[in-house]
């Protein structure tokens, strides 16, 4: 059965659907360089320039437990301490910034690529039960917000003796 497949096939050429489409789109020297494929090139002249682009941050953050504190780490790369809040409302943590552009454009220039995100954020999650709102330490360094939550002590059962 395979051979009669491979029989048939032979000194036929596969058909590439984006290869018809080269031919419609706008060429730009600096796209080549970039090293993206086809159907990414195909779907930024469908749609326009990718999301982030535009700037639509989502900060990436990690919540780890230690035995008396929780530590949350949120990347901020390019934000300065001075652009971001940090606020606590019924138990649910907010992180607000904005990432402000650095892009000048000059009389005569014009900027050809932008992958850098640039705009405001915001990021939300509730604390576990055992957080103490109370305790919440915040430092920023190097691009990297890092929030220490102490957490309550366990209620540990106490016995009652019947009379």
């Amino acid at each position: 059965m395979a051979e009669k497949h491979e029989q048939e096939t032979k000194g036929l050429a596969r058909w590439d659907p984006f290869g018809e489409l080269e031919a419609f789109t706008r060429w730009d020297p600096f796209r080549a360089l970039m090293g993206r494929g086809r159907l990414s090139r195909l779907m930024e002249e469908v749609f326009g320039e990718r999301p982030f682009a535009r700037g639509e941050l989502v900060p990436a953050l990690d919540l780890h437990e230690a035995d008396n504190e929780y530590v949350v780490t949120v990347e901020l790369p390019g934000v300065r301490k001075e652009d971001v809040s940090v606020e606590m409302t019924d138990g649910v943590l907010t992180v607000r910034g904005e990432k402000k552009s650095e892009r000048e454009e000059k009389k005569g220039e014009r900027t050809r690529w932008v992958e850098r995100s640039y705009g405001s954020f915001s990021r939300s999650f509730t604390l576990p039960a055992n957080a103490t709102p109370d305790r919440i330490d915040a430092s920023y360094k190097d691009g990297i917000l890092t929030l220490r939550i102490g957490k309550r002590e366990e209620t540990k059962p106490k016995t009652i003796a019947i009379k």
